[in-house]
């Protein structure tokens, strides 16, 4: 089972629990391992299988990892299927349709006998749901509109669920005698927000070798197809891998081939065939001479047309190919270039590490600035205790930074941008801190003109400096809601502030098109882990792989700048 499947089995176990008025203690544990696994940067069941303990993971205890293992090794979960049946048939279907929380899906089940998303439909359309007490036309109508969300799930892998099980799968055999090459191709190496089949591509002295171990990695399913220099495998999630062997000489047109998009070779061979030479995986043929010229790289390839190298992440056939004839491209922003993180977690909210782990970890990758921006809202945490916890962590930051050279931490807060549009923080409590992330975690379902007044007005604010994944979706899970971006986008230029490109896999918000449409109207822009662990503070590649397809230079990103400017930046009111 994948990360995902077991923290979706602890969810509902939550949720259950809750139908049962069970210790709260107890809900929270199941929730909060929930969301821990499901933000692990490398699957459970493969880590089981290389002898780790999984006890060792921040926040996973003796209870949790025994069952996380049944799960791995048999699929079920015994007390999973005792406390489901202590309800009515079909309530765990409810709840996984996005915005049914456990007390609406049991009122529908023991109400209405509704048992799936088609009945819950029907039950609609003919006016059941809306002639419950306390539903209402209104609330059928949102409910609806979360079905066809349902409905409409990417079939593809998310990229975050993709990518570590291919790179360990590479890691596996890029240091084997004689490989010089080897690198996904297709959508992964482009870093869409999903990818189909995994075209993975190498070169090697004995490429039957490669493949041999290939198929024999400890992640491999199922073998479907194997050649001497082909081969095809089933991956952890049911993920289809293709690898293709090629002699050193020709790694670069298969890979520029694969590499795609489909809409960009098409483009690139309508221009090519003007100038008398045809394209194919192994290499470029003039239609004259009929002679085949081979490429060992990309850059040579492109090169030979007359056109500047190509990143990966823009050939979508969106005017990069007229831009590389005139070597007009800019240079892409790189991981390299982010100097610090600007929002992040610790266990002071739903964090696993401490303020000192995090930037233990920030040091490490060195990084001039962490920002700690624990969550304002949730547990049900009394006003005056919030309070206290932030002049602690002022207090606590101010101690820190005492020890550090040539790093700093800041003093911030992740604040909810509540239902009505106020926040969650008075402003002389904001006042007080470095940064001020703010943030939609509630009421997604609001209309667009509601949601869309909501973040404005909260980009008003004198208080807020950053706006956080500015459009709430979870990739596969949550919808995004349904808010006019380009009045967003204009409301942060007139009021100058940033909008966050949230880096965590799972969210990627901003989208790619949209980061593309902000940074050409200047708006300022962030790229931030969301961390809620040390580990999750590597994640600032999947931000930057979103950045680089929105066509982002170091200089549209404020967090590419260094300390002294952002402080500069920041000013608080």
């Amino acid at each position: 089972m994948k990360n995902v499947d077991i923290a979706a089995v602890f969810e509902n176990i939550a949720d259950l629990l809750e139908l049962k008025n069970e210790n709260k203690f107890k809900i929270r544990a199941y929730a909060r391992a929930a969301q821990i696994i499901r933000r692990l940067p490398e699957e459970m069941e493969l880590m089981h299988e290389e002898g780790k303990d999984i006890t060792d993971i921040p926040g996973i205890g003796e209870a949790i990892a025994a069952k996380s293992l049944e799960l791995i090794k048999t699929g079920k979960l015994k007390y999973y299927e005792d406390l489901k049946a202590q309800f009515p048939e079909g309530i765990i279907s409810l709840l996984d349709i996005p915005n049914i929380g456990p007390k609406t899906a049991y009122r529908l089940a023991t109400e209405l006998g509704v048992t799936s998303a088609e009945q819950l439909e029907q039950a609609i359309r003919d006016g059941r749901v809306a002639s419950l007490e306390r539903m209402g036309e209104k609330t059928a109508a949102n409910i609806l509109h979360s079905i066809e969300a349902y409905r409409r799930k990417d079939t593809r892998i998310p990229l975050g669920e993709a990518l570590p099980v291919v790179e360990q799968a590479l890691d596996a055999l890029k240091d084997l005698p004689g490989v010089r090459n080897l690198t996904p191709a297709g959508s992964l190496r482009r870093f869409r927000e999903t990818v189909g089949d995994i075209d993975l591509m190498g070169t090697a002295d004995d490429p039957e070798s490669v493949v041999a171990a290939f198929v024999k990695l400890p992640q491999v399913r199922e073998i479907l197809s194997q050649g001497p220099t082909k081969a095809s495998v089933i991956l952890p999630g049911g993920l289809q891998a293709d690898l293709r062997m090629v002699e050193h000489a020709d790694f670069g047109s298969l890979l520029q081939h694969f590499t795609g998009s489909k809409e960009h070779n098409v483009a690139l061979r309508t221009r090519s065939q003007k100038q008398g030479f045809s394209l194919s995986e192994y290499g470029i043929t003039d239609m004259k001479t009929r002679e085949l010229h081979r490429f060992a790289d990309e850059h040579s390839f492109y090169a030979f047309l007359g056109l500047q190298y190509i990143p990966p992440e823009i050939r979508e056939d969106m005017g990069e190919i007229d831009l590389a004839a005139q070597n007009a491209l800019p240079r892409l922003i790189e991981v390299g270039d982010i100097r610090g993180d600007l929002h992040c977690h610790t266990y002071s909210s739903d964090g696993m590490d401490s303020i000192e782990d995090m930037a233990a970890a920030a040091t490490s990758l060195g990084y001039e600035y962490l920002a700690i921006t624990d969550h304002s809202s949730g547990r049900n945490i009394p006003s005056d205790e919030k309070l206290e916890r932030l002049e602690w962590l002022i207090d606590e930051v101010h101690r820190l930074n005492k020890m550090y050279t040539g790093f700093r931490l800041l003093s911030g807060v992740e604040c909810d941008i509540k239902a009505d549009g106020s926040l969650d923080l008075p402003g002389d409590v904001l006042a007080k801190l470095d940064v001020v992330v703010g943030s939609v975690h509630s009421s997604f379902l609001q209309s667009r003109e509601r949601m869309t007044q909501r973040i404005i007005g909260a980009i008003a604010d004198p208080n807020i400096d950053i706006i956080a994944h500015p459009t709430c979706r979870k990739i596969g899970e949550r919808e995004p809601v349904d808010v006019d971006l380009e009045a967003v986008f204009q409301a942060a230029l007139r009021y100058d502030k940033a909008l966050e490109i949230n880096a965590m896999p799972d969210r990627l918000d901003l989208k790619d098109i949209y980061v593309y449409r902000a940074r050409e109207l200047g708006v300022k822009l962030v790229i931030c882990s969301d961390a809620h662990t040390v580990a999750h503070l590597a994640l600032m590649k999947f931000g930057v792989g979103v950045a680089r397809r929105g066509w982002c230079r170091p200089q549209d990103i404020l967090n590419t700048r260094p300390l002294r400017e952002i402080l500069d930046l920041l000013k608080r009111p």
